[in-house]
Formats: C-alpha cells, sequence, structure tokens
C-alpha cells in the first residue's frame, strides 16, 4: 500500500548547509562547483547528480547522517554553479570521469562511497570501472546504462504509452516530418544559434522528464521546466550526451561489469520507474550476483518519492 501520511521531510535527516565550498579549474574552458557538508572526519561519500545536466541540489545532503558522513557534491560540466553555464565543449562522460578523480586529489580522500541515482548511476559504475580501488561502496538508484533501447523508449516510443498526455507536447514540439527521430529534433534545437529556439525546445524536452519522475505527477516537479537556466543546461548537456552515445560504445556497463564485482552494492529501484524502467536494474542485478537489489514496489523514478527516500537513507545508515 503506498504511504501517502509519511513526508519527505520525516524520512530525511534535517537540511544543513555546507561547511566548505568551492571552484575546482578542470580544464582551460571549464571550472566546475564542489561543496562538501556533514562531518570533515566522517566517512566521505561522493554525491553523483543526475541528468546528465541536473546540477547537485541542497536536499542531497538529507539522505546521509551528517554526522557519520563527509557529503561530497559537484556540478558536473556546464551546469549548476559550474562555468560556462550549458557549454557542451569538451563535455563528455571520461571529463566528468577525469574531474571526479581531481577532486578526491585535491581533497586527499584514499577512497569513498560513491552515490548517484539515474544518469548518476551510469556515470558512479563507468567511474568505478575506470577506478575500482578507489570506491568503497556503490549506493545507486534507478539504473541507467544509456543504452540506445533505454533512450528509444523513453525518448521516442514507450514512456509514451503511459504517458501519452505528457508526451504530446514534447512530441508536437517538433514537425511532423521530424518525429521519427526525436532526439535529433530536439538536438538541432537546441543547439540553434537562436536563444529563443533553444529555450522553447529546453522547456518542452524538461516538462516531459520532470512530468514521468514520480509515480504520481507532482506540479513542483514541473516548475523545473518553467526555470529556463534549469532547462537550458538539463536539456542542452542532456541532448548533448545522448545523440552521441555518452561517448562510450554501447552496453559499456555491462561489457565492464567483472571489474566492480569486487565492490558492495546496493541498487534501490522503483518498480513503476517509467524513466529508468526496472529491466536495466535487474540486468545489472544479474550481472552483479553479490548485488543487493531493493524494487520498491510504490515508486516511480525520483528520489523525491517518500518510499525512494526511505530505502535510501537504509543503505547509507547500513554503511555507519
Amino acid at each position: 500500500m503506498l504511504d501517502v501520511s509519511t513526508t519527505i521531510e520525516e524520512v530525511l535527516y534535517p537540511p544543513i548547509e555546507p561547511y566548505e565550498t568551492g571552484m575546482l579549474q578542470v580544464s582551460q574552458l571549464h571550472t566546475i562547483a564542489w561543496e562538501k557538508s556533514g562531518n570533515p572526519e566522517g566517512m566521505p561519500v561522493l554525491v553523483i547528480h543526475g541528468g546528465p545536466g541536473g546540477g547537485g541540489q541542497p536536499s542531497y545532503r538529507q539522505y546521509f547522517d551528517p554526522n557519520a558522513y563527509n557529503i561530497i557534491q559537484f556540478d558536473q560540466r556546464g551546469c549548476g554553479k559550474s562555468t560556462p553555464h550549458a557549454e557542451l565543449k569538451d563535455n563528455t562522460t571520461q571529463a566528468s570521469i577525469n574531474d571526479i578523480e581531481m577532486l578526491r586529489e585535491k581533497f586527499g580522500i584514499q577512497t569513498w562511497h560513491v552515490f548517484g541515482g539515474s544518469w548518476g548511476s551510469t556515470l558512479s559504475l563507468v567511474y568505478a570501472q575506470q577506478y575500482p580501488e578507489c570506491v568503497r561502496s556503490l549506493m545507486l538508484r534507478g539504473i541507467f546504462m544509456c543504452r540506445k533501447s533505454e533512450l528509444h523508449w523513453f525518448y521516442q516510443d514507450g514512456a509514451s504509452h503511459i504517458f501519452p498526455d505528457a508526451f504530446d507536447a514534447y512530441r508536437e514540439h517538433i514537425p511532423a516530418d521530424e518525429q521519427d527521430d526525436l532526439i535529433q529534433a530536439y538536438y538541432a534545437r537546441l543547439t540553434s544559434s537562436e536563444a529563443e529556439v533553444r529555450r522553447a525546445a529546453a522547456k518542452e524536452w524538461t516538462r516531459w522528464e520532470m512530468a514521468t519522475s514520480r509515480l504520481f505527477p507532482d506540479a513542483s516537479y514541473l516548475e523545473k521546466a518553467e526555470d529556463l537556466d534549469f532547462a537550458v543546461a538539463f536539456a542542452r548537456i542532456e541532448c548533448h550526451y545522448f545523440i552521441n552515445g555518452i561517448f562510450l560504445e554501447e552496453a559499456h556497463i555491462l561489457n565492464n561489469v567483472a571489474a566492480v564485482q569486487h565492490i558492495p552494492m546496493h541498487i534501490v529501484q522503483g518498480r513503476y520507474d517509467v524513466v529508468c524502467p526496472v529491466r536495466s536494474a535487474w540486468e545489472l542485478h544479474k550481472a552483479v550476483p553479490k548485488s543487493k537489489l531493493i524494487i520498491v514496489p510504490d515508486a516511480g523514478h525520483s528520489m523525491g518519492e517518500v518510499s525512494i527516500a526511505r530505502e535510501l537513507i537504509a543503505v547509507t545508515d547500513s554503511y555507519r
């Protein structure tokens, strides 16, 4: 039964502020924003946000016991407080992996827990496969492996059968003669030289994702599409990664899964996740038999859903 009596505020740890923030120049072009919160002497945990292009959020700090964890967040290239805003040049998966390593070395951390959902789960897994000796555990949610089938399901044909009302505006923003490849059509508009064309496309792309992220749609999520600074970075960077197959070969994560077999791995997955359907979490779990998969029966994609948050906090508490 869906628990409608408990609020997200009752499940999360209380809000906290960072004890340190800063900017790290990671290339001649890009500078990324970072923050630390919680206990400076606690177990380090890296929080990897979704999107790509979503940016870190203050609420992410609340999924960890602030007395036990040193909570580290950063905004990936082009989003959040990182500069330049919405920049696509030199913005690739490998660049983000390199940025994470630069942060680890800057902070003098030998090993850390890695926590990520949606695209954050993708980047967490790719990072762990490249630097397995640096990862104490993987705490993952809403598994997304960025395969062609997953992208087709959400952005072309699949989720559209469950949310046809929300999909209509996303599809109809594109002329009929371009609707057979919506990612390509949106990419053309999101990279247009005309600001209004970019902003209009970003709004529709973002509204589609926000409309489908929760088991019960939430008006506050739809408002994110109205924040055009957020929407432009979110949509442009997502589409840039997807049109390029996240700059990795198809099925990269499953092809390289041997590298993470020894790392403790928890997977929290909403049964009714329309954005990142449970099949990907199931396939990852089968490929890493020692992983623990928690399928949440009354949730969709968002970590802001009470039942998802409760399970995530149970995972982070288990490492205290």
